[in-house]
């Protein structure tokens, strides 16, 4: 098989055969798509060892996807790292090397730290969403009778208020909220003409797995708010965000998907509003 030639290519090709792969060569594939500032400069032995894998097994991966050895792979990475700024994850550990330990920190430099971390990946964040990804979700809220919605645990404070603000521009929106363990029973309520929001982050919840696999089913628009392209929702979705990792102390921020949520409800108002003056009718 002829090796994919960009970093792009290579991360489609990944997405594609993931779940062809043996288990250890997923957990490389894992690595590979969510380190990918780790991959460019790092040795076999320490990429191994961060992978948690055997340094053999970077190699044999790198054969599985038609290249000679991980070094020709790797160079994909280093490309792709000098044609781009850094990463927000080498800056983020640049900070946290900056601030030291986390267990000295008074709460005002905890504060400065999140801060700090928040405002790297909102910067991050354009460049992790193409316009016409945006364009497309919206299409789809425009197009649905109704939306339904469903995050659960850490992903529920964005999921709830992405309900409250489609509602605050009268449209139908329904938040899949798991009272009474009765998710399957909201979600069965999915209708063909909705659309579905679903936000999960690791470890995904079976909840929302479940939500999206009933709503994929019936032939539903999904659009996915995650953090990877591996992640086992993006394979079922219409549309897929994946969201730049924003974490302190082991604490994920929801900055960046309030921020995504904010900018996909006051677009689809905008985009209503427009229709409407279109169609002659009153705004």
């Amino acid at each position: 098989m002829q090796a994919p030639q960009t970093l792009s290519d290579l991360q489609n090709a990944i997405t594609e055969r993931y779940s062809e792969l043996s288990k250890r060569l997923r957990q490389v594939a894992r690595y590979l798509i969510d380190h990918p500032g780790d991959i460019a400069f790092g040795t076999v032995t320490v990429i191994a060892q961060d992978a948690g894998v055997h340094p053999s097994t970077l190699v044999r991966f790198a054969n599985a996807f038609g290249y000679s050895g991980f070094s020709e792979m790797q160079t994909l990475f280093q490309q792709n790292l000098l044609r781009e700024s850094p990463s927000y994850t080498e800056r983020i550990r640049i900070a946290r090397e900056t601030l030291g330990d986390p267990g000295s920190q008074s709460p005002d430099q905890l504060l400065g730290e999140f801060i700090h971390a928040d405002t790297l990946a909102l910067q991050s964040l354009q460049s992790h969403i193409p316009a016409e990804v945006l364009n497309e979700a919206i299409d789809i809220l425009a197009n649905a009778e109704a939306t339904q919605i469903i995050g659960v645990r850490r992903s529920f404070v964005p999921a709830a208020y992405f309900a409250y603000a489609l509602r605050h521009i009268e449209r139908r929106a329904y938040l899949i909220d798991n009272v009474g363990a009765m998710h399957k029973e909201q979600a069965g309520t999915i209708q063909k003409n909705d659309a579905v929001l679903a936000i999960s982050f690791r470890p995904y919840a079976s909840e929302t797995d479940e939500a999206v696999r009933i709503a994929h089913e019936r032939g539903v628009p999904i659009i996915v708010i995650t953090d990877s392209r591996l992640s086992p929702l993006a394979k079922l979705a219409s549309v897929v965000f994946t969201l730049p990792d924003s974490e302190v102390h082991g604490f994920r921020s929801l900055t960046p998907t309030l921020c995504l949520a904010q900018s996909l409800s006051i677009g689809l108002a905008y985009r209503v509003d427009k229709n409407r003056s279109m169609d002659g009718n009153p705004a």
